[in-house]
């Protein structure tokens, strides 16, 4: 699978999350830290996104997905465990223009998330072909060697405030 990795602005902008499993846990954190503005639809969230709702860090819709859900999102997550209900959001969201990572099919995805590992200022994200487990290794491996000193990541601007 060929890839135009980029990095995505999220400050302030929709972003829709199907589905409140484990996988929405381990990316909803991370859409949060990018400064998104986070709804999920589900029935159900693990306790880390009901504490992130309580607090009012994310906002929790505790039902079904339904058409029309993502009108408004920059980008979408279909994280459920039906396939069905994962295909019905990305198609809705291909037909509105709009990034969707499918958590249950990478072929099928307009986007998918990287595997990321940050340390230091430095943030590394590895692609490898729709195969994560191999991207995890990748960026575990650059990740140890950024902390270990074997990669050396000089400044070279200072930084933005």
């Amino acid at each position: 699978m060929s890839v135009y990795e980029v990095g995505l602005r999220l400050n302030g902008k929709a972003v829709l999350v199907v589905g409140g499993g484990t996988i929405a846990g381990r990316r909803v954190p991370r859409l949060l830290d990018a400064g998104a503005r986070v709804l999920v639809v589900a029935p159900e969230v693990t306790t880390t996104l009901s504490d992130l709702a309580a607090s009012g860090e994310l906002q929790w819709e505790r039902r079904e997905w339904r058409s029309g859900d993502g009108d408004d999102a920059w980008f979408v997550l279909a994280a459920t465990d039906d396939p069905a209900v994962n295909a019905a959001v990305a198609a809705e969201a291909e037909a509105r223009r709009t990034w969707c990572v499918r958590s249950d099919d990478a072929d099928a995805s307009s986007a998918w998330t990287l595997a990321r590992a940050a340390f230091d200022g430095v943030s590394v994200a590895v692609s490898a072909s729709g195969d994560p487990r191999r991207a995890a290794a990748v960026r575990d491996a650059v990740a140890a060697a950024l902390r270990s000193g074997d990669i050396d990541a000089p400044r070279a601007r200072r930084t933005r405030p």
